[in-house]
């Protein structure tokens, strides 16, 4: 949600640390002090990054979070594409490459059909990702159907202790050269360890239920929201929780984005391996 507090960040230098810790003068009396206009952060200026500022990008997910973190990260104009395909693979595959697989799949899938839009152009990059939950028997738990499976889901996950949260970026971007297959193509698969609260009870879960905010949600509840309070602690990173690890997306960005003749480099040194 739009905060109309905010501003969109200057391109000028950002003010002195003296500057930003004064504070403002107080109002004339008898007069209701105005709200501050709290000023965004400049986005970071990295090579990779302030190339696709002006560029077309797609993020092959419809998942608001997702787009906000990517946002963040100072890539606040992509292009939404979810993948039509169903999320139906075996769940007899483990859970590093049934994440793996789907997100994969969900970036191969976009990136076919937009690199051969003739009216939008060629995408200079397409992400997808995907996050599961795994409880701690090993059963993969995506997002309730129902409210009496987003019940139990949540006590199997109080009850059994820790569970793991894997999230799988997948990066593509066209190359130039005609080296096969035509597009540079990184992937990532991050884990986090979550515990949920043992004091949690069968009324603050069927509370938070009820608020539908876990409805959309892998493992059936939003760690940066309302979640957290069924939360105990994290090992890992929190956005990784919450669907995309910023730290490794970037990475991913950088590599495939690099100037041709490295990436010519790195898959020559892995083709001797």
């Amino acid at each position: 949600m739009s905060d109309n507090r905010y501003t969109l960040a200057p391109t000028e230098p950002p003010p002195t640390y003296e500057d930003a810790s004064q504070q403002p003068p107080p109002p004339p009396t008898g007069t209701s002090p105005k709200q501050p206009i709290l000023r965004a952060p400049l986005p970071l200026s990295l090579p990779s990054l302030n190339a696709l500022r002006s560029q077309r990008v797609i993020l092959a997910s419809a998942s608001p979070r997702r787009k906000a973190l990517l946002a963040q990260l100072g890539l606040p104009n992509v292009t939404i594409s979810p993948c039509p395909l169903p999320e139906n693979l075996p769940k007899t595959l483990s859970p590093f490459e049934y994440v793996l697989q789907t997100a994969l799949q969900k970036c191969m899938t976009v990136y076919k059909t937009e690199i051969n839009n003739t009216s939008a152009g060629e995408p200079a990059l397409v992400l997808a990702a995907d996050t599961i939950v795994v409880s701690h028997s090993g059963d993969i738990l995506e997002k309730p159907r129902s409210e009496k499976e987003h019940i139990g889901m949540l006590k199997t996950l109080r009850d059994e202790g820790d569970h793991r949260v894997f999230t799988a970026v997948a990066v593509m971007a066209p190359l130039e050269s005609a080296r096969d297959p035509g597009y540079a193509l990184e992937t990532v698969v991050e884990e986090t360890i979550v515990r949920f609260d043992s004091a949690v009870t069968d009324d603050l879960i069927l509370a938070y239920v009820k608020t539908r905010e876990g409805a959309d949600k892998a493992g059936g509840y939003g760690i940066q929201g309302i979640g957290a309070i069924l939360v105990e602690r994290i090992e890992g990173a929190f956005d990784n929780v919450v669907g995309l690890p910023l730290r490794a997306t970037l990475k991913l960005i950088e590599k495939v984005t690099a100037p041709e003749e490295d990436i010519e480099e790195a898959f020559a040194e892995e083709e001797e391996e």
